[in-house]
């Protein structure tokens, strides 16, 4: 069975992983300040956190931003729930914006449109998430100019998109934020095993994320607000989690960093076979510009409906293909539902729903496989 996604695990990775087994540190050791610096320098930005998952980083940037009761987020129902969970978790409410059908994601229009209503209303939000969906960068310069105008802070949901380019700027730099998370779940395009990251150049910021990553702690004695007893010394002086990531998985990480390059090469070559080889099919295809590289973490098609999608999952299933689905709506969600969000909110995110369909996209992907893929989606359309 071929899955839509999967790690990729070499010698390398695992030798590195039995080398900290056999060391002295195996929770938060050097091996994470290793990793946090190889994204750091990867991506051009000065601060760079490595926490437990993607949601416990979405989590804690918005605390370092002050979200809390009677604030909003706003951010895409094309995601998956951690986006908006996160923002519930700090007491904030959430809303959302509609998506741009040729891209997938967050429509710039439709945010200029809703932030010029919530104004009218005194109800902006005070943080904006988009969300690079399947590797693909938002239009980050129109959103930047919409935040300057309105008075948001933008974080960047890169769960889908290390690796990434926006113009001139690697996704993570955040030239266009204030914060820009990462995830490293195994299908994502590097992998910690489980784990995430949350970049800045803000140093004030960065310092409070890294108190909210461990219990709220400093050992920072300038931060102490009473004199230390001793070297072992150390403070709560916030509310903050248990969201550290283990020296294991950070060596994990920093020896995929070495590979991303690679990884991102293979993927897009993928890409471009895809494409080219469904260019004369119906099929609806993410729309890239020149001027942004696609991580290529998914790749969606858009079937005509929601029949002839359930049709093609199907037959690729009963040819040894696992396809999946990314997203079934946010606020569609029982809980969310529950909240007072209806079917129709967004109806171009519904539209895509029902028609979308994500194939095998990795960089472990044999050139025969994508081929027998290839083959097996043109000859579904052909009969």
């Amino acid at each position: 069975m071929i899955s839509y996604g999967k790690q990729l695990i070499d010698a390398d990775d695992i030798n590195a992983v039995v080398e900290v087994l056999k060391s002295d540190w195996l929770t938060q050791g050097p091996n994470v300040a290793k990793f946090e610096n190889s994204v750091k320098s990867y991506v051009g930005v000065d601060y760079a956190i490595a926490v437990n998952s993607a949601t416990s980083a979405l989590h804690i940037a918005y605390l370092a931003l002050g979200l809390g009761k009677g604030d909003i987020v706003w951010t895409v129902p094309n995601t998956f729930v951690a986006t908006s969970n996160a923002a519930l978790y700090c007491g904030a409410d959430v809303d959302f914006i509609d998506i741009d059908l040729a891209t997938f994601n967050i429509c710039p229009i439709k945010l200029k449109d809703k932030l010029e209503q919530a104004k009218k209303n005194n109800c902006l939000p005070k943080i904006v998430t988009p969300v690079h969906f399947a590797g693909l960068s938002c239009d980050m310069e129109a959103i930047s100019k919409l935040a300057e105008e309105y008075g948001f802070t933008i974080v960047e949901d890169a769960s889908h998109a290390i690796g990434g380019k926006y113009k001139d700027t690697y996704v993570g730099s955040c030239k266009y934020s204030k914060i820009t998370i990462f995830s490293f779940h195994p299908v994502k395009i590097i992998t910690t095993a489980e784990g995430g990251m949350l970049t800045t150049n803000d140093a004030i910021l960065a310092n409070k994320i890294l108190q909210l990553r461990s219990h709220g702690i400093t050992r920072n004695i300038d931060e102490f607000e009473f004199p230390a007893d001793g070297r072992w010394m150390y403070q709560q002086i916030d509310l903050g989690y248990n969201y550290r990531m283990p020296d294991i998985n950070a060596i994990l990480g920093y020896s995929q960093m070495q590979k991303l390059a690679n990884f991102i090469e293979r993927r897009n070559v993928i890409a471009k076979t895809y494409f080219d080889n469904f260019s004369e099919l119906p099929l609806g295809l993410q729309d890239c510009s020149s001027d942004i590289l696609n991580a290529h973490h998914l790749y969606v098609i858009l079937c005509e409906n929601q029949e002839q999608r359930k049709e093609l999952d199907s037959y690729l299933l009963a040819n040894g293909i696992s396809c999946n689905v990314h997203y079934y709506p946010v606020y569609l969600q029982p809980f969310y539902r529950k909240l007072g969000f209806k079917s129709g909110y967004c109806p171009i995110a519904e539209d895509y729903y029902s028609r979308c369909l994500s194939i095998p996209m990795y960089a472990g992907l044999s050139d025969d496989e994508v081929r027998h893929i290839s083959d097996l989606i043109i000859s579904f359309y052909k009969k």
